[in-house]
């Protein structure tokens, strides 16, 4: 289950949006300097969606080239960094991001599974919860995943089933929700409960390594051979190099 949005570039277009208009030094709205900004920004979203890193980098460039003081462009270059390991710089603009606009839900999400990733839990989940504080955020079930996600990486079970079951009331095919309830359900031993959420998820989303390996560890706990060597062959052969592959490889099913 990822905690970053990646790019979701729906994502960061509509924190485009919510930016409020900059004035020049007469009290005009700067609109052309925030025409381009916002179209540079867009064009590095993409690139960054692609893993073009360095094209989004220009674009970013050419964004704040603009408009200095564009938010979300701040936003994509935290996420920029984060790709590039480059974590203070990626923290500093995920930061700038928010003192340009404190209700931009989309860099309040991406800090805050930027900081779940790095173990900062309880700093992560402020973030995150942080964005469903502005009425017009578009996605708060991915915020309240994401928070599913960061709590059940800390061991707070009770705290994630919270929060999935929160994201699934808001959009019933929440993919990472699903596959956060499935992995829950197998921890406490209700193989089939994890199957069913297991095959919802599956119906939503494009499975990675770890829906794979729960999948193959499911049916192997049902007894259901076939459906286990199935999980099995799809997950040797899209993520040869997973750890999930690994433990497979190595029969280090719990």
């Amino acid at each position: 289950m990822k905690i970053l949005n990646g790019v979701l570039v729906a994502l960061v277009l509509a924190g485009c949006a919510q930016q409020p208009a900059q004035m020049d030094y007469t009290g005009q709205p700067q609109g052309e300097a925030q025409n381009r900004a916002r179209i540079h920004t867009e064009l590095a979203a993409v690139y960054y969606s692609r893993g073009q890193l360095g094209v989004a980098l220009e674009e970013v460039k050419e964004a704040l080239g603009a408009d200095p003081n564009w938010g979300p462009a701040y936003n994509v270059l935290g996420l920029v960094y984060v790709e590039l390991k480059e974590d203070s710089l990626a923290e500093q603009n995920f930061q700038r991001a928010l003192r340009i606009n404190p209700l931009d839900s989309d860099a309040h999400h991406n800090f805050g599974g930027f900081l779940c990733q790095r173990k900062r839990a309880e700093e992560g989940i402020q973030h995150l919860m942080a964005a469903l504080r502005n009425p017009l955020y578009q996605s708060p079930d991915k915020s309240y995943a994401s928070a599913g996600v960061c709590s059940l990486s800390r061991g707070d079970v009770k705290g994630a089933e919270d929060y999935f079951q929160k994201a699934l009331r808001l959009r019933p095919t929440q993919p990472n929700a699903l596959l956060g309830l499935a992995e829950l359900s197998y921890r406490a031993g209700h193989a089939q409960s994890a199957k069913d959420f297991l095959a919802r998820y599956m119906q939503v989303a494009q499975p990675d390594a770890e829906g794979l390996w729960l999948g193959v560890r499911v049916e192997r706990k049902l007894g259901d051979r076939d459906a286990e060597a199935s999980y099995s062959t799809q997950l040797r052969k899209r993520f040869p190099e997973s750890r999930e592959a690994r433990a497979l490889a190595e029969g280090k099913f719990d």
